[in-house]
């Protein structure tokens, strides 16, 4: 004897009145506008920053040199801050944006704490707000 696929409970369809699966929510625009105004704001803050360690501002190189991983580190840096900056404002490489410029804050909060032996409240407060932009665009 065989079975139908109909009297299968896995086989039959689904009823034409029961809604389908909800999906993952996807914020509305209302609800990513604060997301976008962080972002941009942070773009800019990275974009500034990243820039003057690039440019070789004289706090900067002495700032890096206090850390003692060389010059390079102060470059190496200052890119990422610039990419992790343009990153953010493009939707695709948000989340990675996002993923760099919370690494780089979270290295610098260490070497504040270690190296420079000065309260790490800028980099901790940059932390706080890139991780706010990411949850609030659902990155």
């Amino acid at each position: 004897m065989t079975k139908h696929a109909a009297t299968t409970p896995s086989a039959s369809p689904r009823p034409a009145s029961q809604p389908p699966a909800p999906q993952p929510s996807q914020p509305s625009l209302l609800q990513s506008i604060p997301g976008w105004i962080l972002s941009v704001l942070l773009a800019l803050i990275f974009l500034s920053v990243g820039a003057m360690k690039l440019m070789s501002r004289p706090a900067m190189v002495q700032e890096f040199a206090q850390v003692g991983l060389g010059q390079w580190f102060r470059y190496f840096t200052g890119l990422l801050e610039v990419a992790g900056a343009i990153c953010m404002l493009v939707p695709k490489l948000s989340r990675w944006g996002a993923v760099v410029l919370a690494a780089v804050m979270s290295g610098a909060v260490v070497a504040h704490l270690t190296a420079l032996h000065s309260p790490p409240t800028l980099p901790a407060i940059l932390l706080v707000m890139v991780l706010a932009a990411t949850w609030l665009r659902r990155l």
